[in-house]
């Protein structure tokens, strides 16, 4: 082994390219860019406890409904009134008119752009609603698959339309029974999807998985606001009755001349497509209690659906807000936020 030394000089090139400056701050590493996600089943609360959070925070809303973007869809959809949007910035709420359509990959697109201008605001985003689909493609990227092809689309519409969705959904189970078990004979919308899929493709539609890792840019805190359904359904039951009140039967008429029923998602929405199916009735008073049995019936069957979609979702934590309470739940995810 040599016995050389180094000189003061050539000791000083070797330290300096790793040392900072006397007085110069060492950059802290980058941190992710926070997210409150607030999700739960329609009906327990989560447009209140979002205006609470965000007026304490700086925060804006992002709207993860997927029929609240359309115009017109507003007592049915329990969409947040304007009066109240304006003193919150809402993103992704009347953003469409009946005749466009939105999916989920425009959801994930229009909501990223949303980030980015809030961030740029010094605002905190907050995402609000109970689309489990379109919440998951927000944290883990949209599902891969062909982009939809308006003539094939629109054979599929035309045969869901003639042959009703129990035939399209057995077709479906035939050729993807993987996943068939995922849906229901109800989600029009998903079984004309899938159909898409495997027509453009001939590919099963479980070939193209869901992503399964969270953003590398963004930190969701995620939250499942929810309540026992002894509690929840008869809410739920009171909501639709009040719905009712404020004039829901007139919207689905209004909408019923703009051309709904063109709209295959919109038009099987809840309540709406109860709607729609009253209004071809004599509309006798049998006629009107069985609308009202089968909305109410609806509501409750999508509460359900959304509470075991979001058992499958590990980032979410729970939160019985019939039991902590509005100002509790309020002051709890803001902590979070603050201290994550």
């Amino acid at each position: 082994m040599s016995g050389t030394t180094l000189g003061n000089k050539e000791l000083e090139s070797l330290i300096n390219p790793f040392t900072v400056p006397l007085g110069q701050k060492i950059p802290p590493i980058p941190k992710k860019k926070k997210v409150i996600v607030l999700a739960g089943p329609t009906g327990v609360g989560k447009t209140k406890i979002s205006l609470k959070i965000a007026q304490a925070v700086g925060g804006e809303v992002i709207s993860a409904d997927s029929m609240q973007v359309y115009r017109g869809m507003d007592i049915g959809t329990a969409k947040i009134k304007p009066d109240e949007r304006g003193k919150i910035r809402h993103h992704l709420i009347d953003s469409r008119d009946l005749d466009e359509t939105f999916n989920v990959v425009d959801f994930f697109q229009e909501a990223q752009q949303a980030f980015r201008e809030i961030y740029a605001r010094d605002h905190v985003p907050i995402v609000v609603g109970g689309t489990g689909f379109y919440i998951h493609a927000l944290i883990y990227g949209p599902p891969k698959g062909p982009a939809s092809v308006p003539d094939v689309r629109s054979k599929l519409e035309g045969e869901m339309g003639e042959k009703g969705s129990l035939v399209m959904y057995e077709r479906l189970k035939e050729l993807d029974p993987e996943y068939a078990a995922t849906i229901t004979f109800r989600d029009r919308h998903k079984i004309i999807r899938a159909l898409e899929i495997m027509t453009l493709t001939n590919q099963k539609v479980s070939f193209f998985e869901k992503g399964t890792t969270p953003s590398q840019e963004f930190d969701f805190r995620c939250w499942f606001l929810y309540m026992p359904k002894e509690i929840l359904y008869p809410m739920l039951d009171e909501r639709c009755d009040k719905m009712l009140a404020d004039g829901f039967l007139e919207e689905v008429k209004k909408l019923q001349q703009e051309g709904i029923q063109q709209n295959s998602s919109a038009s099987q929405a809840i309540g709406y497509r109860q709607g729609l199916e009253f209004l071809k009735t004599s509309q006798s008073p049998e006629d009107w209690r069985l609308f009202v049995e089968s909305f109410k019936q609806a509501s409750r069957r999508y509460a359900k659906r959304q509470m075991t979609w979001f058992r499958k979702e590990p980032l979410f934590r729970w939160m019985n807000v019939h039991k902590t309470g509005v100002e509790n739940a309020v002051e709890m995810i803001i902590q979070d936020y603050e201290q994550s």
